[in-house]
């Protein structure tokens, strides 16, 4: 049987010819004003207040000149400015370059010049960067607007709330469509250079209603919080598109998400709510499970939890389990499909696996020759879905690689197995050939992180005497834990065919990762063949 499958696209009414994303969240919560839409540090925005202050900065982005199309960069912190600013200019037909925060200042320089920005929203704390960024840059900046500026402004920029309150909240959304562009996205960079994926105004409605609804059942009673900030496309669906879209309320942090910040919001330490949904990822669930300071099941108010990002381990989900008595939902999604499309769900959770296709979604596995592979067998993912990316902006090779006759190539290696779920085996170009079979390091790494003294592990293939590709492990132990290199291998022996086990242990105190947590095994390549 050939690893591929179709599903039936659910009974979702796909949006009319005139769509504005912005408009249709507003129009959603316009008999909720009172209710909190988004609690970050320093306080709660209702959404009536969310509604007027979007209509105002849609209407000072207009004032500035920009046109519809042209892109403004939003590099800020998670705080209640972001979804202002972000739907703002979406309301205005103006596309917003969502950026990471935490990137370089030649980062920032080649995003500037790469989507031609004709403003900057950023957070005080981050002017540094940007104001590095733009001395780097021969692309000119028209306007830059500082939310909460930690220092004195120069004539060249502008602060936030000065520039919101000067306007008078746009009466009408720019009649944009369903196929519109609607914001950027840059790709995590986990395998180099990373690209603007445009997507359109229709595609966050098509991830909201076929997975923020359809699969995790979110409500407006739900209380959100999302390690992955709103600059990831996993965290724009979490933190945004996914609560906004049924009137739930979202807690917002700017800081990075240690287990004690996190811990701090479950515990209703900021804005007096706890979270009833907690969307995160692999190597963070790790780290709060390893911590001293865990909650116990009664101080929290968890009944759903998400996981994305990569792979879930099976032994991390089965312990969080264990100790909070809420599984982990785990999927994937890709900058590129915007948000999941291949997931366990609260009823179903096979851990070990990603799942199964989401409804509206089509899947299929397919070999080096581009036929479909059978069960069992690894193969390429292909997905088909209504939330694909239009494009990579400026980049028609990489554009036609990956997005091929309505399908959309991963990069990523699956399994199919019987039950129609899906299990991880990597990213493409991380598979090995080891002794004339493929392995796959996510399934060495996962057997790893089952040893009571490893917190992480990372595979790669490196070269023995002879040139062949041996796996060599990268791991962290836990604090005060210990454990050796022959004791390590004969825990994968036990557990895995023999050939799959590493034959090299380097023990390390931190695996190189992007700022989504995936492991940038690329870079422990380059650092291996610089030290042959």
């Amino acid at each position: 049987m050939n690893a591929s499958t179709t599903t039936d696209m659910p009974a979702v009414t796909p949006p009319g010819d005139s769509f504005n994303f912005a408009q249709h969240l507003l129009s959603c919560n316009s008999q909720r004003a009172s209710k909190v839409a988004f609690i970050d540090d320093q306080g709660a925005l209702s959404y009536g207040q969310l509604n007027e202050r979007v209509r105002r900065v849609a209407a000072g982005l207009r004032s500035l000149g920009i046109k519809r199309e042209e892109r403004v960069l939003l590099l800020m912190h998670d705080c209640n400015d972001w979804p202002v600013s972000f739907l703002g200019a979406m309301y205005a037909g103006i596309v917003p370059v969502a950026v990471n925060t935490l990137l370089t200042a030649d980062d920032y320089a080649y995003m500037l010049e790469h989507s031609r920005a004709q403003a900057v929203l950023v957070s005080g704390a981050l002017l540094p960067a940007l104001t590095a960024a733009m001395t780097k840059s021969d692309h000119e900046v028209g306007k830059v607007i500082v939310s909460r500026p930690v220092a004195p402004l120069h004539p060249a920029e502008v602060e936030y709330e000065t520039f919101v309150q000067a306007q008078s909240p746009l009466l009408k959304p720019a009649a944009t469509s369903p196929d519109d562009p609607g914001f950027w996205l840059y790709s995590s960079g986990s395998t180099g250079r990373p690209k603007g994926a445009v997507h359109s105004h229709g595609n966050p409605y098509w991830t909201a209603e076929l997975y923020g609804k359809a699969v995790l059942s979110l409500t407006e009673r739900d209380t959100c919080f999302s390690a992955a900030k709103l600059f990831f496309a996993y965290g724009l669906g979490n933190a945004l598109s996914f609560p906004m879209s049924v009137g739930a309320t979202t807690i917002l942090m700017a800081e990075r998400a240690t287990p004690d910040a996190t811990f701090k919001r479950w515990l209703g330490q900021v804005g007096g709510v706890k979270p009833t949904v907690f969307y995160g990822a692999p190597t963070g669930f790790a780290g709060m499970l390893a911590s001293p300071n865990l909650p116990a099941r009664s101080d929290v108010a968890l009944a759903l939890v998400s996981s994305a990002g990569e792979a879930l381990p099976a032994e991390l989900g089965e312990r969080f389990k264990r100790h909070f008595g809420v599984d982990i939902v785990d999927g994937i999604g890709s900058t590129e499909m915007l948000h999941i499309f291949l997931s366990n769900t609260p009823q179903r959770v096979r851990y070990g696996t990603t799942g199964w296709p989401v409804p509206g979604y089509d899947i299929e596995l397919r070999g080096e020759d581009g036929a479909a592979v059978p069960d069992g067998e690894p193969g390429d993912l292909y997905i088909h879905g209504p939330s694909a990316a239009m494009m990579y902006w400026g980049n028609r090779a990489k554009t036609r690689e990956t997005f091929q006759g309505g399908w959309t190539k991963s990069g990523d290696k699956y399994v199919r197995n019987s039950d129609g779920s899906y299990t991880y085996g990597g990213r493409s170009d991380d598979m090995l050939k080891v002794s004339g079979i493929y392995v796959s390091p996510f399934e060495v790494e996962a057997t790893l992180v089952q040893h009571p003294s490893v917190l992480e592990a990372a595979v790669i293939g490196v070269p023995d005497a002879q040139g062949l590709t041996k796996t060599k492990a990268f791991v962290v132990l836990k604090a005060g834990a210990q454990a050796t290199e022959a004791e390590l291998q004969a825990f994968v022996k036990d557990k895995l065919a023999p050939y799959k086990y590493p034959r090299q242990i380097a023990f390390v105190d931190d695996l190189p990762k992007t700022a989504t947590g995936k492991i940038q095994r690329f870079k422990l390549r380059e650092l291996e063949a610089h030290a042959a």
